[in-house]
């Protein structure tokens, strides 16, 4: 559930911390279909049975398979301004994959708030870290800045 935040005061939410998003699977059907979606059949994340041979044993998620879930778990760690009526992504500052995840991992989002500046009366744009956790795992699969426009009425 969102966090909202009265206007004039987005600068005392720099630095929050929502709480970590629930857990979302990873399954072997949702990596198929964003390889359909993205035409990358690359073996490694849909032929189980040639993935058994390489480093990882199994087949992995497309890094940006991950990174699409920043907007399934945005619904669950956003800060929006009072008065929202209409987001748009803006665009990522940096995008780092730190590991792979693999198929049937449990995977969550932790978000901390960078900056929150109103471009121009309305248009708010909201820098938040996000990192995309593996469960079980020490490294991420994902660290992004990633930046989105909040229209406010």
């Amino acid at each position: 559930m969102p966090t909202v935040i009265e206007k004039k005061q987005e600068k005392e939410y720099i630095g929050f911390e929502a709480e970590p998003t629930a857990w979302h699977t990873i399954s072997q059907e949702a990596i198929n279909q964003f390889a359909d979606c993205t035409l990358d059949h690359q073996f490694i994340h849909v032929d189980p049975e040639k993935a058994k041979d390489t480093p990882f044993g199994t087949t992995i998620a497309h890094g940006f398979l991950s990174l699409s879930m920043l907007s399934h778990f945005a619904e669950q760690y956003s800060v929006i301004i009072d008065g929202f009526y209409m987001g748009l992504n803006y665009g990522f500052d940096k995008v780092r994959f730190m590991s792979p995840v693999k198929v049937n991992s449990r995977i969550r989002a932790r978000a901390k708030i960078l900056d929150i500046e109103e471009a121009k009366a309305g248009q708010y744009r909201v820098k938040t870290q996000v990192t995309v956790d593996i469960e079980g795992e020490d490294k991420p699969a994902l660290i992004a800045e990633w930046i989105s426009m909040q229209l406010v009425a």
